[in-house]
């Protein structure tokens, strides 16, 4: 296995790095190497500090974090800012949270790069589709239980005319399904879900700022867990998991779970107040 210096004489000037779903130890041996030398990171809202503080102290730090509703620069803006650092000869790293292909744009700033002929690497992150529901004990495969995901987004352009998912198709296509950024359309995504026939009683799993010391789950019916969300107030970040999985979690659970939380019907992650359950 080659070292991550063995690859310093290769000529990149922008490398796109997953920084993870959340807990900084989840960043891969690549991308911690690359951000140590990067004259510029331009990071996300969902990046851990801890990692920036891997950067050199003398490194341009450029936060681009978007949030529902909330963005800092448009993604145009974003791929010009990695395209013009490049071409001043800079290292740069676009530290993005989870990987940086799924649902991260990535694509689209690598594209705006290659158009510029500037070259680049992409360094694959643990995406928070299958490491936020591993660390809530939920498996999103399992055998005998299920044989097949798929991860989707919740958060869709309003301006298009029909849905880019197609919530009908999926509802019984998959054993597992894994929504990111949906928990402020969860009444219509499980209002779809049940009419396309999938079972009322199917558990789901909401986990929010998942593999992090504040990860706090809700697990209900697939029926109830849209006003069970609103009723305690579920706020963005979170995951989704609609499935039978999600029933694997009272025995797989293991991430911030007290002895006797079984016993008061609660679990409490390290610096959160209550995990619901």
């Amino acid at each position: 296995m080659s070292s991550p210096e063995s690859r310093s004489d290769v000529p990149v000037n922008v490398a796109l790095v997953g920084a993870g779903p959340g807990d900084p130890g989840l960043m891969t041996v690549r991308g911690l190497a690359l951000l140590r030398r990067a004259d510029v990171v331009v990071y996300d809202r969902l990046v851990d500090p801890r990692l920036l503080d891997e950067a050199r102290p003398d490194a341009i730090r450029v936060f681009v974090g978007k949030a529902s509703g909330a963005h800092t620069l448009p993604q145009r803006e974003i791929n010009a800012l990695l395209v013009r650092h490049a071409e001043h000869g800079r290292r740069v790293v676009r530290l993005k949270g989870g990987d940086p292909f799924v649902f991260g744009r990535g694509g689209e700033e690598a594209e705006a790069l290659a158009a510029a002929g500037i070259p680049f690497e992409v360094v694959p992150g643990v995406s928070s589709a299958v490491a936020v529901p591993a660390y809530a004990g939920i498996p999103v495969t399992h055998r005998g239980v299920a044989s097949s995901f798929a991860v989707v987004t919740g958060h869709e352009d309003e301006a298009k005319d029909e849905a880019a998912v197609d919530w009908a198709r999926l509802a019984t296509a998959v054993d597992t399904l894994v929504i990111l950024m949906g928990v402020r359309s969860l009444p219509r995504i499980a209002a779809a879900l049940l009419e396309a026939g999938r079972a009322p009683d199917t558990p789901v799993a909401l986990v929010r700022w998942g593999t992090t010391d504040a990860q706090e789950t809700v697990v209900g019916r697939l029926d109830e867990i849209a006003p069970l969300a609103a009723a305690v107030r579920l706020a963005p970040p979170v995951v989704i998991v609609v499935g039978d999985v999600v029933g694997l979690r009272e025995r797989l659970a293991w991430f911030g779970v007290r002895p006797d939380a079984h016993d008061a019907g609660v679990e409490v992650a390290p610096g959160a107040a209550v995990t619901r359950r």
